[in-house]
């Protein structure tokens, strides 16, 4: 099964090493999950993105049912700045993404509690080794120092939210600042892909850092 742009970034969130989706890499996962989409909904043509605001371009409805719900969401006449469509909808992004990798035997769901009183989802991925390339693959987007215009949108993408978000499980601080010049010149080209987007997420994500939201697996 090949991927979306979504259920990578779902993954992209789990720490191998530890075996576990941990909490300081969960807060503003649903924020990611629709940037995730949103960029595809661009890459296809679906969007338009100019002077930071987004409007949604006429077309076929994507066949992904999570692309096709944050398609619906955007508007369709006078554009409007990125943020809500980030946001808002942030809360209801995780389940459709994690069920559909459910479906495809990439995670598995059993029901639990949090510190033993909380009923909560966890969730196991199956094969981590691959978890683990994906990851290696978007440290290598940063550290291989090609051409920002020569990499596909989807996985410019990755690199750079998982800044962004500030993924540990893909790279330390130490390491963000020992690529700050590379992953400035990836952060600047996808802006002029999809200006507008990747600010929206950060401001999203810092927002909900603050009141501890985000917090699910």
């Amino acid at each position: 099964m090949l991927q979306t742009l979504p259920q990578q970034l779902y993954l992209l969130c789990y720490t191998v090493d530890k075996g576990k989706f941990q909490l300081d890499n969960l807060q503003g996962r649903g924020q990611l999950l629709r940037a995730g989409a949103l960029t595809e909904l661009a890459r296809d043509g679906l969007l338009g993105a100019e002077g930071r605001k987004v409007v949604r371009k006429p077309g076929k409805t994507p066949d992904d049912s999570f692309a096709a719900a944050v398609w619906s969401d955007l508007p369709d006449s006078k554009p409007k700045g990125w943020l809500s469509f980030v946001h808002n909808k942030a809360h209801t992004a995780e389940t459709p993404v994690r069920d559909q990798l459910a479906a495809a035997g990439e995670v598995s769901v059993s029901r639990g509690k949090v510190m033993g009183l909380i009923p909560a989802d966890r969730v196991t991925v199956t094969h981590p080794q691959k978890v683990g390339a994906l990851q290696e693959r978007v440290r290598d987007t940063v550290i291989s120092g090609n051409d920002p215009a020569s990499i596909p949108l989807e996985e410019l993408a990755m690199a750079v939210f998982a800044v962004e978000l500030e993924l540990t499980c893909v790279w330390s601080r130490a390491e963000v600042r020992t690529h700050k010049q590379s992953l400035k010149e990836l952060a600047a080209h996808f802006d002029k892909t999809v200006p507008g987007l990747r600010k929206a997420l950060r401001d999203s994500y810092l927002s909900s850092r603050a009141v501890g939201g985000g917090w699910s697996a």
